[in-house]
């Protein structure tokens, strides 16, 4: 007997903002903790990147033990694909969507936008990709209280941990006395290079894995069709967005008052 209430799952492992990149993926389901884990939530924006095929194929062969929620890039991939967008976010969005099979596509449109699970040490959790209202709204670790309020507007009292990815930097803070948990990126990690998540339960432990950059630049090279594939993988493995960039990219889209430009204009969520 473990002495928790039946159906109520140990350890979750939490993977948010894995665009597409499988060498990441890999490293991360290889580590004992996650291979242990009874529960892997993925917060969103799975496949949008240079392998989405793989990297979907990849999870879905994890069985049920895997539980997946839908982010932006995942919907906008779907619209792509089925010509309801002709705006792309960025390049390789266009590539991401030609990639995945008819099959891939209408799952990731079935996704939920949101999971709740019963997390010891947590109680009621809830899984989302960037807000528990919206796929793409923006909060931050030092986002203003009142912003908090907004995105919280008609949450249940009883979720007292909101675990949600989107902007690709890892924290966990306090807000109105809800634990905000954000695990950073697999794939696209802002502030520092390595594949970064969280296991959750009993605690809250922000992780990152570190593996080989370069190794996994040549394979994506190798193995990806997209054109700009080098430039693409050099930048984003590598985190030459730092931490700060992103802050200032992202800070004037949570509503707080704009003081400068943002330092760089590559920063994607």
């Amino acid at each position: 007997m473990n002495g928790r209430p039946s159906g109520e799952p140990g350890r979750v492992a939490v993977l948010s903002d894995i665009h597409g990149v499988l060498p990441a993926l890999e490293a991360v389901l290889a580590e004992p903790d996650v291979a242990a884990a009874e529960r892997i939530v993925l917060t969103g924006d799975i496949a949008a990147g240079p392998q989405p095929r793989e990297v979907v194929e990849l999870l879905r062969a994890q069985g049920d033990r895997v539980l997946w929620v839908a982010g932006n890039a995942d919907r906008e991939l779907v619209e792509i694909r089925r010509g309801e967008r002709t705006r792309f976010p960025d390049a390789i969005s266009p590539y991401a969507a030609r990639q995945l099979t008819p099959g891939q596509v209408d799952f990731l449109d079935s996704l939920p936008t949101s999971l709740t699970l019963t997390v010891p040490g947590h109680g009621k959790v809830l899984f989302c990709h960037a807000t528990p209202r919206d796929d793409e709204e923006i909060v931050l670790v030092d986002s203003r209280p009142a912003r908090w309020t907004e995105v919280f507007a008609g949450l249940d009292d009883d979720i007292r941990t909101v675990v949600c990815g989107h902007t690709h930097m890892p924290y966990a803070r306090l807000a109105h006395g809800r634990l905000v948990v954000n695990p950073g990126s697999v794939g696209m990690p802002y502030g520092r290079p390595g594949a970064h998540w969280c296991l959750l339960g009993p605690g809250t432990d922000l992780r990152v894995t570190p593996y080989d950059i370069p190794a996994a630049t040549a394979r994506l090279i190798a193995e990806c069709a997209y054109l700009d594939i080098a430039d693409w993988a050099g930048y984003h493995l590598n985190a030459r967005a730092s931490d700060v960039d992103a802050l200032e990219a992202f800070g004037p889209r949570d509503g707080r008052t704009r003081v400068s430009e943002p330092g760089q204009g590559r920063s994607r969520s």
